[in-house]
């Protein structure tokens, strides 16, 4: 049986417009929204063949839920076949640089967790892998925060993450990790190679496990007054300049 869920936001809906249109069944809008923006995704629905609905904005509400800012646009889909199951598929597949990951240990804020999938889009990041128990997974709301980037990043949720780190490990990929405690900082440590970024969940850092399985440590130097940064940030600092290293070589 077919996987059908909603998703509710312009970036999100734009986004499976854009790159799986197939897969939408229909696009539910608010019936009172008459602007530029809304004019534009219902002439790309149309020229895609995509039905649409006129609806009352309360059924949107009703729809998206307490949390869910809507704007205004809600998109029925089918999920469509994931290409990549593990992250063997990654490693086997055929890519144009190193492997290139980021690690996420047990972050469960969905806003966070959809931010670092934004940012892994915008720096290539070849896909985001996660635990399954105790962390974020993809909703509805991830997916509006991450702006279509939910579509693009393959998302390998795993059962055992420091059994995943080994496994990376084992192919070659050098696993950095990051801590507040780390003797090496970022922008001295060499990240142009096969490579897998791990930040840890929000206040508490990476596990003691997940830490210890890591090929090394290293911190963000911090120039202020603050002593810790939110998670999404710090991914993107890490993976900034991982990108700007991999480019330069």
């Amino acid at each position: 049986m077919s996987d059908t869920r909603i998703l509710f936001g312009f970036h999100a809906v734009l986004s499976r417009l854009r790159q799986h249109a197939a897969s939408i069944q229909e696009i539910l809008i608010d019936r009172d929204r008459v602007d530029a923006r809304m004019k534009d995704l219902l002439g790309m629905a149309e020229a895609a063949g995509v039905r649409l609905m006129q609806v009352e904005r309360s059924r949107l509400d009703g729809m998206a839920g307490a949390n869910g800012r809507h704007q205004g646009v809600i998109a029925r889909v089918v999920d469509t076949p994931i290409p990549y199951r593990d992250i063997h598929d990654i490693l086997e597949s055929d890519l144009k640089e190193p492997p290139f990951f980021l690690i996420l240990d047990g972050v469960e804020d969905p806003h966070n967790l959809g931010a670092c999938l934004r940012v892994a889009d915008a720096m290539g990041v070849h896909a985001v892998i996660a635990p399954k128990d105790r962390a974020a997974g993809l909703n509805a709301t991830v997916r509006k925060v991450a702006c279509g980037a939910a579509e693009t990043v393959p998302f390998i949720a795993v059962t055992n993450l420091a059994r995943t780190i080994r496994e990376l490990k084992e192919a070659g990929v050098f696993v950095v990790g990051t801590s507040a405690e780390a003797t090496h900082d970022l922008f001295s440590t060499k990240l142009t190679g096969p490579l897998a970024l791990v930040l840890g969940a929000e206040g508490t850092g990476l596990r003691r496990l997940t830490a210890e399985t890591c090929d090394a440590l290293v911190g963000i130097p911090m120039f202020g007054s603050v002593e810790s940064l939110n998670v999404s940030v710090a991914s993107g600092i890490c993976l900034y300049e991982a990108r700007r290293q991999r480019n330069e070589a």
